[in-house]
């Protein structure tokens, strides 16, 4: 959409644990942050710390937006006081006070960033961490959402749970991916939750004709990805088609542990892996189904992506995110959590049946285009001006 007929401008913050990290947030925060500047918004992109060495995400050099990072470097962690002993440790007391004096001089950055924002003014805070230097700052005359990027079973299970009913008890609204998780967390007692979805990354012109016989996973190689569940269910159906790969696209902590599992398993000769990939399309594009063996996830990016390309899904339903972008049996297919059998069984029936995986391709193409990013920044600002009343 061009800028004539766009929403009235506005200061758009989105401020993150870091603006270049690793991950999907930063892709999702890059690529929003980016359609809005497209919109006739003034974007700035902000990050409370640097990324950890090995988990930093080259930048485009032509963004069309500002971004800043308050700490130089990661500030120091403290230990929650669990008692009178912890009271009274001085060096831990020490340590404390220097976080919290650090926390106030970078929330006062914040504040001056704030400031200067034209009425109409939004802060998106795309997690809890970030949003405790964000309670810290003057945030009068704007409107802050904030958000949780996982499903409602993932935060319940992580020290996040706690922080956000704590930290976005009073923003003016916390959105999450899915009305589903949406009203798991109004049934907590939090009255300012809405959802969003996340948006289509890419819509390519030429997509999968499904013919390379090649099943690929893309994903960082760590234990939430559940790669191991993967290589398992691979080993069970490789054997009926040893003329097709597995692709693995990813890299992590977990690779070596991953590759020693693939040659206990004697699938090494049909495992392929390609280290990480910055031609995501391309490598959708040659390739016939996709896996997604996560066992935890909030609205992943990757299985879009795949059906954005016609190439149909496998995927443990972990989240409601996931049974939201794939409808089993018409579009993909979904297994119950953890059950490599059922897995399995939904990669071979892709495997061996063409008219099968062109058909829910391109089911999977058509469907997907409810989340196009003219649809979701649409919504966006739909929000703005609503909650702005």
């Amino acid at each position: 959409m061009t800028k004539s007929n766009a929403a009235e401008p506005r200061d758009i913050f989105f401020v993150s644990n870091s603006v270049n990290e690793l991950g999907g947030i930063t892709s999702w925060s890059h690529q929003m942050a980016r359609l809005f500047s497209e919109r006739g918004h003034r974007v700035h992109l902000v990050g409370v710390v640097p990324p950890p060495e090995g988990r930093i995400q080259e930048l485009a050099p032509d963004v069309p937006f500002r971004t800043t990072t308050l700490y130089a470097e990661h500030p120091p962690t403290v230990t929650p006081v669990r008692g009178l002993k912890d009271k009274l440790n001085l060096v831990e007391q020490r340590r404390r006070a220097a976080r919290e004096a650090g926390m106030r001089e970078q929330a006062a950055k914040l504040s001056a960033l704030f400031r200067a924002a034209k009425p109409g003014g939004v802060v998106i805070v795309t997690q809890v961490w970030a949003m405790e230097w964000v309670a810290l700052a003057d945030t009068a005359g704007l409107t802050v959402f904030g958000m949780s990027h996982e499903s409602f079973d993932t935060c319940r299970k992580s020290s996040r749970f706690a922080r956000v009913k704590r930290f976005y008890q009073d923003v003016d609204r916390m959105l999450t991916l899915t009305r589903e998780d949406a009203d798991r967390w109004i049934r907590q007692r939090m009255d300012n939750v809405g959802f969003m979805p996340n948006p289509l990354p890419f819509f390519p012109e030429v997509p999968s004709d499904r013919s390379g016989k090649c099943v690929v996973s893309i994903g960082r190689l760590h234990e939430e990805k559940g790669v191991d569940l993967l290589l398992e269910a691979w080993a069970r159906v490789s054997p009926q088609h040893p003329d097709w790969t597995l692709r693995v696209y990813g890299s992590g902590e977990e690779e070596e542990a991953l590759r020693k599992q693939a040659a206990e398993l004697g699938i090494t000769t049909t495992v392929e892996w390609m280290g990480r990939t910055g031609d995501v399309l391309g490598a959708l594009r040659k390739s016939a189904v996709f896996a997604l063996s996560s066992r935890g996830e909030g609205f992943p990016l990757a299985p879009m992506e795949a059906m954005a390309t016609a190439v149909p899904c496998v995927a443990f339903d972990v989240a409601p995110g996931v049974h939201e972008i794939i409808t089993d049996g018409v579009d993909g297919f979904l297994a119950p959590p953890g059950n490599i059998t059922e897995f399995a069984r939904h990669l071979d029936a892709l495997m061996s049946d063409k008219e099968l995986r062109d058909t829910m391709g391109e089911a999977a193409r058509e469907n997907i285009q409810r989340f196009s990013t003219e649809e979701i920044v649409g919504r966006w600002e739909s929000l703005f001006a609503l909650v702005e009343r």
